[in-house]
């Protein structure tokens, strides 16, 4: 059984294991927060709490980026948030981010219909912003493997994780399907494992899934509300957080109930890959 570590959240996404501290973003607070194995939690930036969707990755040289609607922003050494690419030209609106060890920064998002296909977006270090994939069956959560070669996304209506080629210059290429997860399997936030596994979180089955490439399910986390996204950390990298809310669909997005939790439970590999 997962144990909590930290309630009171509204709905944590986008978690990342970040200087010996799980680092997550507060949905509908517009917090980025950071917990420590002790459970206390750290402010390190806010956006405005109507911002959504938001999400964070850290470039190469250790700043931290903040996908915040259309936007994507860098903090600089003094706390200050600045603009370090408009996306709006691409996407209406932007979802997750992963960052490669070469500084590619892939974004993927789409519009305000959920219905209509999402895209992958890259931003180049030298600042180029331009789509490199369409056609994604709501785009969430994103992964690099451990060498670099290789960009699997999450496609929640797809019912599947997608993979691509990377090349240098963060173009993709060679896409595939990485795992069929089956009709009624919704994969969100996803994160990678030391033996090529994928672990990923699922909403509207309120659980976490360790799934092989092909789609051989190794391990599931049952929990009592949806499964936003999960990360491995600790100090081996062999603990999995969970960041889980109860759902009451898009509309109730900015409810006052902070359902949010942060839970953890023992993985069978530690982390691997970015993020």
């Amino acid at each position: 059984m997962a144990e909590l570590l930290l309630g009171g959240l509204a709905i944590g996404e986008s978690p990342r294991w970040h200087d010996d501290r799980l680092w997550f973003s507060n949905w509908g607070t517009g917090e980025v927060l950071a917990v420590g194995a002790d459970g206390k939690s750290e402010l390190m930036a806010s956006v405005p709490p109507e911002t959504l969707p938001f999400s964070i990755d850290w470039l190469p040289d250790g700043r931290l980026l903040v996908v915040a609607g259309a936007r994507l922003l860098r903090q600089e050494n003094d706390g200050t948030l600045v603009e370090h690419a408009d996306l709006s030209e691409v996407a209406d609106l932007c979802n997750e981010i992963v960052v490669d060890r070469r500084g590619n920064v892939f974004v993927n998002g789409g519009s305000f219909d959920f219905s209509k296909p999402s895209v992958v977006l890259v931003v180049t270090p030298d600042g180029q912003v331009r789509q490199v994939a369409e056609g994604i069956l709501f785009a969430n959560g994103m992964a690099v493997t451990e060498d670099g070669t290789t960009l699997i996304v999450a496609e929640s209506h797809g019912c599947r994780l997608s993979a691509f080629d990377i090349g240098d210059g963060g173009e993709l290429s060679n896409r595939r399907v990485w795992a069929d997860l089956g009709e009624g399997n919704h994969p969100d936030g996803i994160c990678l494992d030391a033996e090529g596994a994928v672990w990923y979180a699922d909403v509207p089955n309120q659980h976490c899934v360790r799934v092989r490439e092909g789609g051989e399910v190794l391990q599931t986390v049952k929990l009592d509300r949806g499964a936003f996204a999960c990360m491995l950390g600790g100090d081996d990298g062999r603990t999995l957080y969970i960041l889980a809310a109860e759902w009451a669909g898009f509309e109730n997005m900015f409810s006052p109930a902070r359902t949010g939790q942060l839970l953890t439970h023992p993985a069978a590999a530690p982390h691997a890959g970015r993020p």
